[in-house]
């Protein structure tokens, strides 16, 4: 399972992730854009449905005090 959702023309758009397995065998993991926000999983395929999760509520955009990574084109 990819950690992806469809663009508007049905092409898939991926999503990067960080993730490791932790000393207890969980998989721990948060997506790249909001490192604050960490999930965990008993296996990858299950770590990568709980970070689908969280992309689709923090894609909602009116979520009070979620923190975005941003890039400024300063030339």
């Amino acid at each position: 399972m990819k950690l992806a959702e469809s663009s508007t023309d049905g092409t898939p758009v991926g999503e990067p992730f960080t993730y490791w397995c932790a000393s207890d065998g969980q998989f721990l993991g948060y997506l790249n854009a909001y490192p604050d926000h960490w999930t965990q999983g008993n296996s990858l395929n299950d770590l990568k449905v709980h970070l689908l999760d969280l992309y689709r509520e923090f894609s909602k955009e009116d979520l009070p005090g979620i923190r975005h990574v941003g890039e400024l084109i300063v030339a």
